[in-house]
């Protein structure tokens, strides 16, 4: 008994060294502006065998670990509707391929360069290919580029990636000494399997989830439904495993199956928690798994190979990327994210290590090489955000301001913009709009609106823009620091013209009047008192009780504003008490 439950307490010490470890790594990275996934390898490193030596055996976390990619996975495949993925076939099976060929023939060359045989060089440089999902997902996530078309992209070749890698163990069993011959049906069998399980996951899919979540809501069992979306991404992930397909590549699958069910974003939410946990696991177990031994013993070789496979691998990716059309700042990113190697290869190598292709020792410095290159992308992507150059502005097809003429300058053509516009159009205003985002210039081009492209806080800019004649400034952009320094520069340069501003927030409204500005609006402000005044009529107050309470809730917040701005000054007083519809405005 005493041994047990010291053997209990030895993994409940574990379990909390590896919360500790990232409750106290991953926010203090992230306040260093390091990036949680450092965070975690880090952390990982001084908890594994290597640093405090509290887990002996970091692979078998791993293992359990990879389930928080699987998940992710999942996620990713929750918003990933079959249109979208549909058109995202050319980046796949276009953009994927080539750039994985064009790796694969690259870095194999890097191997035979290093003096390795030509089997071990395929085999090495393959694994390497092999992009860490995890890692990638997780940077374009918190730099909010995995909704964008460039994350798209990146995406795309991912899950090419993950497909590669069943012909690539085909790969490696026919180069397995003497399995030429002997393996070819059994190929064929692996081939047919997979093929197989995916065709039963599309059916259950189709067929099956949908019915099953809707019997098991009707139960109103909480708990059932957390089960329930566990068992789906697990149980795909495990279809596909005995297939000889990825895991995340069943657990993606479901998710794009399950993106159009009336259950989607009651599965999300079931399923972000774990997704959550075991992503920071994978990542702290990736650090564990560093074996400082083996880089001791082979430091030249093993740093020798991290610097050859990543400056290659980005050197192909962005010429790839640069052939197939795409802008420079977004080849030089691409290439940046994906220079590692990922958490397949320990698949790939494994299955090459059994096949009598490597050995052990090899096994282990092509591992090495892969979780150093795993550590180094966040690093090389920090250093590329703080010290890179900042991706240009494509303004093809745009114009810039010249010489305009109009009743009123809208600056910032967002929702905002495109809203505040409408009644000075109605009215027939003439009206001048400048943005700095092409991309809202090209769809408003399409509804018939003229905007041009120019930033506010250049003074040319605004001069260009018709700034000295118009009647009124109308500042709609959603940076706080822009609007306060258009205002500030209006109001020096053309003292005579009336600044009404956009501002974010009752911090913002006050730095806007200190500023100059003739009028300011919370962007939350207004539509909150129209819902409360709905919600008063709603429980049964009659119209006229409910506007009269929102007047009061105005009148209370223009006191506290008052007091609030340095003696006072609201050019917004004598708009209230010289009309009514214009008080209704003020926030």
């Amino acid at each position: 008994m005493a041994g047990e439950a010291s053997s209990a307490a030895s993994e409940l010490v574990q379990v909390v060294a590896l919360l500790a470890a990232g409750v106290v790594a991953v926010p203090l990275f992230k306040r260093m502006g390091l990036g949680s996934v450092l965070g975690y390898l880090v952390a990982g490193l001084a908890i594994g065998p290597f640093g405090l030596g509290l887990f002996s055996d970091p692979h078998a976390i791993l293992h359990v670990a990879e389930l928080g990619v699987v998940l992710f996975l999942f996620i990713i495949g929750l918003e990933m509707e079959p249109s979208r993925l549909w058109g995202l076939r050319r980046e796949i099976f276009g953009l994927g391929l080539a750039q994985v060929g064009a790796c694969i023939a690259a870095l194999t060359l890097v191997g035979v360069a290093m003096g390795f045989p030509l089997a071990v060089s395929f085999v090495a440089g393959t694994g390497f290919v092999l992009t860490s999902t995890a890692i990638v997902m997780q940077l374009l996530e918190e730099r909010s580029s995995l909704s964008t078309p460039k994350g798209q992209r990146i995406v795309a070749i991912l899950l090419l990636e993950d497909l590669a890698i069943v012909p690539l163990l085909a790969a490696v069993a026919l180069l397995a000494p003497g399995g030429q011959a002997s393996n070819t049906v059994d190929r064929i069998y692996s081939i047919a399997i997979a093929l197989g399980s995916i065709a039963a996951l599309v059916a259950a899919g189709r067929w099956l989830l949908n019915p099953m979540f809707r019997l098991l809501a009707a139960s109103k069992a909480r708990e059932v439904m957390t089960a329930a979306a566990l068992l789906v991404v697990l149980g795909s992930a495990l279809a596909m495993q005995l297939g000889g397909l990825s895991m995340a590549m069943g657990a993606f699958l479901a998710g794009v199956l399950l993106s159009e069910s009336t259950f989607r974003h009651q599965l999300e939410a079931d399923v972000e928690p774990f997704r959550g946990i075991l992503l920071g696991l994978f990542f702290l177990s990736v650090g564990m798994s560093l074996d400082l031994t083996v880089i001791g013993a082979n430091w030249a070789l093993i740093l020798a190979s991290v610097a050859a496979y990543m400056v290659v691998k980005s050197l192909v990716i962005y010429a790839v990327a640069r052939a197939l059309r795409a802008s420079h700042p977004e080849a030089l990113e691409r290439a940046i994210l994906m220079a590692q190697g990922g958490e397949f290869a320990f698949v790939l190598y494994a299955a090459a290590t059994s096949a009598g292709i490597i050995d052990g020792t090899t096994n282990a410095i092509l591992t090495a090489t892969i979780i150093l290159s795993m550590t180094l992308t966040p690093l090389m992507v920090i250093t590329y955000d703080r010290f890179g150059r900042k991706a240009g502005v494509s303004t093809d097809g745009v114009d810039v301001p010249e010489n305009l003429v109009g009743s009123a300058l809208i600056i910032g053509f967002g929702r905002f913009g495109q809203i505040v516009s409408q009644p000075l159009i109605s009215r027939g205003c003439t009206v001048s709009i400048i943005d700095t985002n092409p991309a809202y210039i090209r769809v408003a081009e399409e509804f018939g609106f003229k905007v041009y492209y120019g930033d506010g806080t250049r003074l040319d800019i605004l001069h260009a823009a018709g700034t000295a004649t118009a009647r009124a400034i109308l500042i709609c952009v959603d940076d706080r620091n822009a609007a306060k320094r258009i205002a500030e520069i209006a109001k020096a340069e053309f003292p005579l013209v009336p600044v009404l501003a956009r501002a974010r927030d009752r911090e913002h409204a006050i730095e806007l009047i200190h500023a100059g500005v003739t009028f300011q609006l919370r962007e939350t402000f207004e539509s909150a008192l129209a819902f409360g005044a709905q919600a008063l009529q709603t429980i049964g107050d009659d119209p006229d009780s409910a506007h009269a309470a929102m007047a009061e809730v105005r009148r209370r917040d223009l006191e506290r504003l008052e007091l609030q701005t340095v003696g006072g000054i609201y050019a917004g007083r004598e708009l209230i008490h010289g009309n009514a519809a214009v008080a209704q405005e003020v926030g």
